[in-house]
């Protein structure tokens, strides 16, 4: 069987799901929603059983992980190598959640190609974790949703050392965007039709940022804010970030890239002013800001902004065409040649 599970890229609201988790200790916290769309890239596999070993054969797109890994389908042996952290440990955390919860025999998965970027904040661990349960879940007909999927997988994931929200596996959903809404525990998901192609150029900033500092500074000021800096990131992953999401959700279904932009635009300005300050060593993204702002892109481009954990690590653009995605990827290439790219088309779904 094969197996093809595409990267997440968080178009609106990050971070906002594990603050709106939040709620169910601080019910003064607002909601969280985040707008959400799979990558047209991923991770491709082969997978099948095996009735006492898990074995992994990856092919990423670095270089590195190309040692295969053989553990037997044993609960300590599984929990230890996934507390472990790496890239293994996503692998092993999962399969830890279906043997304890179902039981379950091994797997082989041969990941035979990977064109998905590694660690720049479009959800490759957890992609990996989604292609695991979806694997286990099919070739061992556990007649799983797609939301009991991203569930295992988020359980799997957080077998390990990461610190990963719950709109990572929504990745699960593949190439279609889908409105996230976080309230404490429950979870709320509309899958969105689009009525127009949009098309966006996300860029790998060639920069770097320290993701766990990130989030441990930012969870910092949960789940209540104790002074004016703690009190302004509530406020923008709060009422700031909903109502810029939604707003997005409505423009995506019209297909108003320009909305859509002005929007991305808006969004990181409020992010600098609000959100920046618990974490100026990581969040300020001289890189980040210096494409955004970058002239000869302006022609082409109706908007911006930093995704993932945000700093210098991705940004996306949204273009007014399919002609000046290419030509900002030439722009780009000619002006920034450290930084990477990728195309991204959310198709007119009606």
């Amino acid at each position: 069987m094969r197996i093809f599970v595409t990267g997440r890229l968080c178009l609106f609201g990050e971070h906002s799901d594990w603050a709106g988790e939040y709620r169910r200790i601080n019910p003064q916290i607002e909601k969280g929603y985040t707008l959400i769309v799979g990558t047209n890239q991923g991770i491709y596999a082969s997978v099948k059983p095996n009735s006492t070993e898990l074995i992994i054969r990856p092919s990423l797109n670095e270089g590195r992980y190309h040692e295969p890994l053989r553990l037997p389908m044993e609960s300590n042996t599984l929990l230890c190598v996934a507390q472990k952290g790496g890239f293994f440990s996503y692998a092993a955390g999962t399969a830890y959640q279906f043997l304890t919860r179902y039981g379950v025999g091994g797997l082989e998965v041969d990941n035979y190609l990977t064109d998905l970027p590694i660690q720049k904040g479009l959800s490759s661990s957890a992609a990996f974790c989604v292609l695991m349960a979806r694997a286990f879940n099919r070739l061992y007909d556990l007649k799983m949703t797609i939301r009991e999927e991203m569930e295992l997988a988020y359980q799997g994931e957080r077998t390990t050392p990461s610190l990963c929200g719950r709109m990572d596996q929504a990745c699960a959903y593949g190439n279609r965007p889908i409105l996230m809404i976080f309230d404490g525990e429950q979870i709320n998901i509309r899958e969105l039709t689009v009525s127009k192609d949009l098309f966006f150029v996300i860029v790998d900033l060639g920069g770097s940022k320290d993701t766990q500092e990130i989030l441990r500074r930012l969870n910092e000021c949960y789940p209540i804010a104790t002074n004016p800096i703690g009190q302004n990131v509530q406020k923008y992953l709060g009422s700031i970030s909903a109502e810029i999401t939604q707003a997005a959700a409505e423009a995506i279904q019209v297909g108003d890239a320009q909305l859509l932009g002005a929007l991305m635009t808006k969004a990181q300005a409020e992010f600098d002013r609000y959100v920046v300050p618990a974490c100026p060593g990581e969040l300020t993204a001289n890189q980040l800001h210096l494409l955004l702002n970058h002239e000869p892109l302006s022609p082409y481009i109706f908007g911006g902004k930093g995704v993932g954990s945000q700093g210098d690590g991705t940004a996306q653009l949204i273009v007014n065409s399919q002609s000046s995605q290419t030509k900002v990827i030439e722009i780009i290439q000619r002006d920034f040649p450290q930084m990477q790219l990728l195309e991204l088309t959310i198709s007119n779904s009606k």
